[in-house]
């Protein structure tokens, strides 16, 4: 079994910035692609960020420029930079891993517990 265990959240003054860490454990697993998403009250969730295992990147075109997605393979970590946060970025984050079980040979995709940013106008 793997397991994402997210850290970094919190409360934050608008223009602030945070960095969040996600690391995956447990079980064996080869990860292809990582990245945020995030939840705010009464939304869908949405993807903030996604690295694939070669670096590439994307971002939510509300987010780019300020927010930079990095992963250490590793240490199967992916992190989040966000800096000059918005009270509209106030949302639970979690962490998305996907890649094959070496053991099985069969598609996972992990979600971490999530973590609440919070951004005070």
């Amino acid at each position: 079994q793997v397991q994402l265990v997210e850290s970094g959240g919190g409360l934050v003054q608008s223009g602030g910035s945070l960095r969040l860490s996600c690391a995956a454990s447990g079980s064996p697993f080869h990860i292809s692609d990582m990245g945020w998403y995030r939840q705010a009250p009464g939304k869908q969730r949405e993807l903030v960020a996604g690295v694939t295992n070669t670096g590439s990147t994307n971002y939510a075109d509300s987010v780019k420029g300020r927010f930079t997605i990095s992963r250490d393979n590793g240490k199967k970590t992916v992190y989040l930079q966000m800096n000059s946060l918005k009270p509209e970025d106030t949302a639970v984050y979690y962490c998305n891993a996907r890649g094959v079980a070496i053991m099985s040979d069969k598609f996972l995709e992990v979600w971490g517990q999530g973590t609440l940013v919070t951004v005070s106008s």
